[in-house]
């Protein structure tokens, strides 16, 4: 049987046990070696041990499990809260002030927490509630909650920029570096947005009395909350700087981040026993799904490359005889197609392995691909009808809040995504350019 004939088989087994409600990785996992088993024999389950070997004795996806519990640190002891009251007193009375602060401290959050449904949870329960209470458009407070929470996955440190890197044996420093600028460009561009529509239609961002209360705190309490936001600051800054400047490797620095997590509830006056063993038993669930995710999508990426599928891409990108940058334009299409029905782990660990040799292969650098892929992962998981994300939002919104309308408050921050990444396709350096200053 062809490489084609069972890629298709593979494809067709996948789909069939997601519509039946398969267990992700098993779903991975179990096709690839059921369909192994009939094409090569009991062969096929050496794939098992040395997929086993490279995923879990990986020093690489040990940060995974560290930024993680150091996320859910800073959701839980209220650095999150520091943050964004030390935002919103900085930015002032400016209408649409609360939402700009969301965009902004969000983004962090979900940095933080490292993956895009957790962001979003995480930064909803923080945000959403005190910006329908000051009466702000619906569609504005369930569009920024998405836009701040899912750019986690965009701004380091990133639990699939790690996946990434480790996949396809690439710097992860480099990664977190590139990532900067996009990244950066994409809050001002959100930021920009919220201004500006806020500006045309007022209602959308009602100036409240609490507004005029916020900043007209006692100087005690704005020199508090000036401390307590610059502290959480200074950990983000902390745990990116070390692996920037090579103090730390980017696993030492999320030991590093939970320690500074740590000594911040202290100062905080957050410390609780209890908090903390939520918080590890949280991790450690969070993990456990990850984990078993990456295990199965690398046993199921590791048959597929023994396969041979990599050549036969590789092939058929070439009969195709398009130039190199609409080659790179159809893999994106691919990958926004797959976001719609899977999440930003599987669509990392299968799709890396088999277009990143191809970009590279075609005169590209695979760490402006990475953050292509990452940047096509953050619009597709927000994709009407079916991008995954969307669910996670409705299941913070308000009852009567429908489908429809979480549909409608996404587009145009999808749409602001979706600029960046054509602009950073066109414009190369706006990856490339900082990763080659820093690191030579």
């Amino acid at each position: 049987m062809g490489i084609e004939a069972l890629t298709g088989i593979l494809l067709l087994g996948i789909a069939t046990f997601f519509v039946l409600g398969a267990q992700v990785g098993l779903a991975l996992g179990g096709i690839a070696m059921g369909v192994g088993y009939f094409t090569w024999g009991d062969a096929v389950f050496n794939v098992i041990p040395t997929t086993i070997e490279a995923t879990y004795f990986s020093f690489i996806l040990l940060a995974i499990p560290l930024y993680i519990y150091m996320g859910q640190l800073f959701t839980k002891t209220g650095i999150g809260d520091a943050m964004f009251d030390a935002s919103q007193m900085v930015i002032g009375k400016i209408r649409g002030s609360m939402a700009i602060s969301v965009v902004i401290v969000c983004s962090m959050i979900g940095a933080m927490v490292g993956i895009i449904g957790a962001g979003i949870m995480t930064s909803g329960s923080i945000a959403l509630k005190p910006m329908l209470d000051r009466g702000y458009n619906e569609r504005l407070a369930l569009g920024v909650i998405m836009a701040g929470g899912a750019l986690g996955i965009l701004i380091p440190p990133s639990i699939p920029m790690i996946m990434f890197a480790a996949s396809t044996h690439n710097s992860i420093g480099r990664m977190f570096v590139g990532a900067l600028i996009p990244a950066l460009l994409t809050v001002v561009l959100l930021i920009l947005y919220v201004v500006v529509s806020c500006k045309i239609d007022p209602n959308r961002a009602p100036i409240t009395k609490a507004d005029s209360e916020n900043m007209q705190r006692p100087l005690w309490d704005k020199l508090k909350i000036a401390r307590d936001g610059f502290l959480a600051m200074l950990l983000i800054v902390v745990v990116l700087g070390s692996i920037i400047t090579g103090i730390a490797t980017p696993t030492e620095s999320g030991a590093i981040g939970i320690v500074g997590a740590v000594i911040l509830a202290i100062i905080f006056k957050r410390f609780k026993v209890d908090v903390f063993l939520k918080t590890g038993l949280q991790t450690a669930m969070l993990v456990s799904v990850a984990m078993w995710i990456i295990f199965g999508a690398s046993v199921f990426s590791n048959f597929h490359l023994l396969m041979g599928v990599q050549s036969m891409v590789a092939d058929f990108t070439g009969s195709l005889d398009l130039p190199p940058l609409m080659i790179i334009g159809m893999f994106q299409v691919i990958m926004l197609l797959l976001g719609f029905v899977i999440d930003e782990f599987i669509i990392v660990l299968m799709c890396s392995p088999l277009f990143t040799p191809i970009a590279v292969s075609l005169g590209y650098d695979p760490i402006w691909f990475g953050v292509l892929m990452i940047l096509n992962i953050l619009i597709a998981v927000q994709t009407p009808p079916y991008g995954f994300a969307l669910f996670y939002l409705k299941g913070i919104a308000p009852p009567h809040v429908g489908m429809g309308t979480i549909y409608r408050s996404v587009i145009p921050f999808t749409l602001i995504n979706l600029t960046v990444l054509i602009l950073c396709m066109i414009f190369p350096n706006i990856i490339t350019w900082l990763p080659n200053l820093v690191f030579g």
